[in-house]
Order: C-alpha cells, then sequence, then structure tokens
C-alpha cells in the first residue's frame, strides 16, 4: 500500500516538472517574438556602424545679427592679379585665413582705394594756337612742318614747340550764330539755305560737332551740340525773323557757355561763323567783352555781313571786322546774296587748311594777364593769320 502510493507520488512530481518544463519553454518563445515590437524604431546598431558620422553644427547665435564675410586684402600692394584669374572674394576665402575659423573675432575689410586722393594735378604751361598759311596771292598753304615756323610768346621765343598738327588730325566744335532780328527778314530764307548747305559740307559724323544759335534780343539754342546734320538743319529752320539785336551778349554766350563750359578731353579746333549786319542795339556785354570771351574760350570767328550795301565804310560792317581779327578768323562783305554762299565755302576751305600748334612760353605767369601771340612763317612772302593773343590762367 505504502509503495502504491510513493509511486503515485513520483508520477505526479514527474508530470508536473514536465509541465513545468514546457511552460517556461513557451513563455521564452513567447518573449522573444514579442519583444522586437515593444523596442522604439531606432536605427540598429548594425546600421549606425556602417554610416559615417555627421558632426554636429555650431549652435547658432542667440542675439547677434548674421555678419557679412570680411574681404581677402590682397597679397601686396603693388602686384596685379594675372589675366584670367578668378577674383577673390568673401564666398571664396582663403583656408589659412585666421578671419575665417569658427570663433575668431573678423577682421575689418580694408577700406576701398580712393583714387582722388592719389591723384596728383600738375599744371602744363602749354599754349594751343590754330592758324592759316596762306602766299601772296591769298592762297593755303598746307604742306609746312614744325620747324617752318618761329613763335613769339609776350615778346620773348617760346621755350618748346610740344605739337604740331594739320586740321584732318583734330575735331571741329563749330558755333553758328545767325541774327535772327527784323533787319535782314528780306534776305534771311536765302541765308538759312546757305547755312544748312554749309554745315552740310563742313561737319563730320562721329567726329565734329555743332550747335545752332538764333539771336535777336536774346540768343535762343535751337540746336545743341551734335554731329547729326540733319538736326543741325532742322535748328537753323526752326529760327524766325523779329525784334531787335544783341550781336554781342550772343556771342558772349556762345563763347562762355556752349564751348568754355563744355570742354573736351582732348585738343579741338573751335570755330564761331557770326552772320549778321554788324549793327548791335540792345546788347548788355560791349563788343571788346565779347572779344575777350571769344579769346577766353580760344575760338576762332568768321563773320559774314548781310549788309549788302556794296560800301566798304558801313559802321556794322566795321565790327564785324574787329571781331574776326581779334580772334585769328575772317571778314567776309558779301555785295550780292549770293555771295553769301560763296562766303560759306570760303570759310569751309580754311577750316580744311589750317594748322594747330601747342608751346610752351618763355617766363610764363599764371597771372591772368592777356600775353600775345606772334607766329611768323620763315619762308618769305607767307603771311601767318591766329589769334593775336590769350589771357593766361589763374593759379
Amino acid at each position: 500500500m505504502v509503495i502504491a502510493i510513493i509511486r503515485s507520488l513520483m508520477k505526479v512530481r514527474v508530470i508536473l516538472l514536465l509541465m513545468a518544463s514546457s511552460f517556461a519553454f513557451v513563455m521564452a518563445a513567447h518573449t522573444q517574438d514579442t519583444a522586437p515590437a515593444d523596442l522604439p524604431s531606432a536605427p540598429s546598431a548594425a546600421k549606425q556602424q556602417a554610416q559615417p558620422r555627421k558632426p554636429a553644427p555650431p549652435p547658432p547665435a542667440a542675439t547677434d545679427p548674421p555678419q557679412p564675410a570680411p574681404q581677402t586684402a590682397p597679397a601686396t600692394t603693388d602686384s596685379k592679379p594675372e589675366v584670367g584669374a578668378p577674383a577673390a572674394s568673401a564666398s571664396n576665402p582663403s583656408p589659412s585665413d585666421a578671419s575665417q575659423q569658427p570663433g575668431a573675432t573678423p577682421a575689418p575689410a580694408p577700406p576701398p582705394e580712393d583714387d582722388t586722393v592719389a591723384t596728383i594735378v600738375k599744371r602744363v604751361n602749354e599754349v594751343n594756337v590754330v592758324f592759316t598759311v596762306t602766299d601772296k596771292h591769298g592762297r593755303y598753304i598746307k604742306d609746312l612742318k614744325k620747324n617752318d615756323f618761329k613763335i613769339v610768346d609776350d615778346n620773348k621765343p617760346a621755350l618748346e614747340m610740344r605739337s604740331f598738327r594739320t586740321e584732318t588730325d583734330l575735331p571741329l566744335e563749330a558755333g553758328l550764330l545767325i541774327d535772327a532780328s527784323n533787319s535782314i527778314r528780306d534776305r534771311f530764307k536765302f541765308e538759312q539755305e546757305a547755312a544748312i548747305e554749309f554745315l552740310n559740307q563742313t561737319v563730320r559724323p562721329r567726329y565734329d560737332r555743332a550747335f545752332v544759335v538764333g539771336f535777336d534780343a536774346t540768343p535762343e539754342v535751337t540746336q545743341d551740340f551734335t554731329d547729326s546734320t540733319e538736326k543741325l538743319s532742322i535748328g537753323v529752320r526752326a529760327l524766325r525773323p523779329g525784334g531787335g539785336t544783341a550781336l554781342f551778349d550772343a556771342l558772349y554766350f556762345a563763347c562762355r557757355d556752349k564751348l568754355l563750359k563744355n570742354s573736351p578731353n582732348g585738343a579741338v579746333r573751335r570755330a564761331i561763323i557770326l552772320l549778321s549786319d554788324g549793327d548791335d542795339n540792345q546788347s548788355h556785354v560791349t563788343r571788346e567783352e565779347a572779344i575777350e570771351m571769344a579769346q577766353r574760350a580760344e575760338v576762332v570767328v568768321y563773320t559774314i555781313s548781310t549788309n549788302l550795301t556794296g560800301s566798304n565804310g558801313h559802321r556794322g560792317d566795321k565790327i564785324l571786322e574787329r571781331i574776326a581779327e581779334a580772334t585769328g578768323g575772317r571778314s567776309y562783305v558779301p555785295f550780292q546774296l549770293t555771295e553769301v554762299a560763296n562766303a560759306f565755302a570760303a570759310i569751309q576751305e580754311e577750316l580744311r587748311s589750317q594748322y594747330a600748334i601747342s608751346y610752351k612760353p618763355a617766363d610764363f605767369k599764371p597771372d591772368g594777364r592777356y600775353r600775345t601771340i606772334e607766329i611768323a612763317a620763315k619762308q618769305k612772302g607767307l603771311h601767318v593769320r591766329s589769334r593775336r593773343g590769350y589771357y593766361a590762367p589763374v593759379q
């Protein structure tokens, strides 16, 4: 009996052990199946080893605004970058620049170069003169050289001749001044057409420039500086006669406001063609003041009388002659209306037969004083016509 109970207990123990083992095995298997689902969705350790680590970005500044990158200064001040080499910029700084390293205080950018600081202004005491040469028959001589002339400035020989050119080497700046007063109303149309023909034959596109001023009691610019002969023709045709005559005011205005204030960079020839009867009755400046302004502007004035009286003693003609001679120009007194066109043609020929010379005067002083000029040809029988003097600049 006892033995039977013991055997029964042993069987029960074996069954319990088997059941416990089975339960443990089932629980272990269930734990392995459900554990990955409970973990956060992070990359595995294998994936982390396969990918390279990225450096953490620097923390952004909380209060300071972004600063522009400093410009890289050139290594030397006297060296120029090679042709084709990329220019240094702030977006591509030098790796060795300490100011570009994190945490370093940016160096202040160098101030921009100011060319005006290093500019040296040097006054060149040089006088420019335009002149013509004719023989005893009045024919133009166009083949002379620099050594064929001698220059006397303020009664002393010039120290040095700097340059010598013919007219084709210098552009022309011309002003056409047309008297539009009542006194020339009856012949105004013909004079307009003659002036237009002169401009068409004289002004070279992209090289010469001209302007048109009509005047009665006041000067009026009907066409400003241009190289277009078409615009100049329109400016001449826009003139209408009427009113008094302020000849000296018109000449003064053209020399000061149109020629003296519009100085070009290079050397030019300046000329004014003045078409008038010479009878001034409303000017605020005198004849000599107008001549002085023409001399300061270094302009040669050619005059064409519109009197057509056939008399050489007209007061207006004498005034026009004085203006022309004082500036190195020439005065024309037609006896018939058709001769006005001939006068324009003669001026055109002279403008194509000029010389331009520059020289350094002796004993020059920038005192604003008037100095005389005498240019003479060494060859006998030749006549030189030029302006008679100039006003020295004031330092």
